[in-house]
């Protein structure tokens, strides 16, 4: 992210530096507001949550910590990705150009990381 980008957040105390750190802060207080205040809510972001919980849940069932860097980097992708106005040859062709040249071994995928449970993280 780069410096001077706008942070919409709640008013959770963790939040309350961030504009010390060259960002601009906007805050939701959905208890005195309601869902918007502004222009100011963290619908959006909750709803990427969401989406990634249930997916996790309905695709992969059990998920585990070690990887969950590329679990999230592939529901950023289905997001990103994911207008169903595009053509399809169009989401076709960002697919392949996405995964092109990017693979995992099998011996990477199973080895464990020191400070890492290798058990797998159930939603």
């Amino acid at each position: 992210m780069q410096k001077g980008s706008t942070i919409r957040s709640d008013e959770y105390i963790s939040y309350k530096n961030i504009s010390k750190l060259n960002y601009e802060h906007e805050t939701a207080n959905h208890f005195e507001y309601g869902y918007s205040k502004n222009g100011v809510t963290t619908n959006g972001v909750e709803s990427v949550w969401a989406v990634l919980k249930h997916g996790l849940q309905g695709v992969y069932h059990r998920a585990s910590e070690k990887h969950m860097g590329l679990y999230v980097n592939e529901f950023t992708w289905r997001l990103n990705e994911g207008n169903v106005k595009r053509h399809s040859l169009e989401r076709l062709d960002s697919l392949i150009g996405s995964i092109t040249g990017k693979q995992i071994t099998y011996e990477t995928l199973i080895a464990n990381k020191e400070g890492l449970e290798s058990n797998p993280v159930i939603f």
